[in-house]
């Protein structure tokens, strides 16, 4: 089997820790994402501890394709001992290097803190340590929120939309040497 194109990896920063995910989450997160507002722009609705579990399950044994990885990261607040929410990326080799699609949710108990925007600044760190150049977003245009949160990354709106989102995206420079 070939070795994947990138990997979750534990990651800190000042008050979360960024854990690879694991089905062992899908309890805790079930709770942390239990909120149908949470799905005002994504569609859907919250899934079951049960359902969380299998969609974990999946995620974890990683992509069918090995053009393509997963990586997923829980977030555990540290002063608060608890998961608060995710963040992913799906890294797919593109013409100009390794491109990354990024997401993030935080629970709404947790929202308004910068939360998202200090794991998805850590996301985009740690993927630009290795061979992705470009990372994107796609942010529905009502999602103010995520916008912000994608500017805080230092991602910029494309005019380019998908199924009713705009694209986000940030170009990384090369690694040095």
């Amino acid at each position: 089997m070939s070795e994947p194109l990138a990997r979750a990896e534990p990651v800190s920063t000042p008050r979360l820790d960024l854990l690879p995910l694991r089905v062992e989450h899908a309890a805790e997160m079930a709770a942390v994402l239990s909120d149908p507002a949470l799905h005002a722009f994504t569609g859907g609705t919250p899934h079951s501890p049960a359902a969380l579990r299998d969609r974990y399950r999946r995620l974890v044994a990683g992509s069918p394709d090995p053009a393509v990885s997963w990586c997923n990261w829980v977030l555990r607040a540290r002063a608060e001992a608890c998961l608060v929410g995710t963040v992913q990326a799906t890294v797919v080799q593109a013409d100009t290097g390794h491109l990354a699609e990024i997401a993030w949710v935080v629970g709404t108990p947790w929202q308004g803190r910068g939360f998202a925007s200090e794991a998805a600044r850590a996301l985009v760190g740690q993927l630009g340590q290795g061979p992705v150049r470009t990372v994107v977003a796609h942010i529905h245009p009502e999602h103010l929120a995520s916008a912000a949160v994608a500017a805080a990354v230092g991602l910029t709106p494309t005019e380019e939309e998908q199924d009713g989102e705009r694209r986000w995206q940030l170009t990384l420079p090369p690694l040095p040497g």
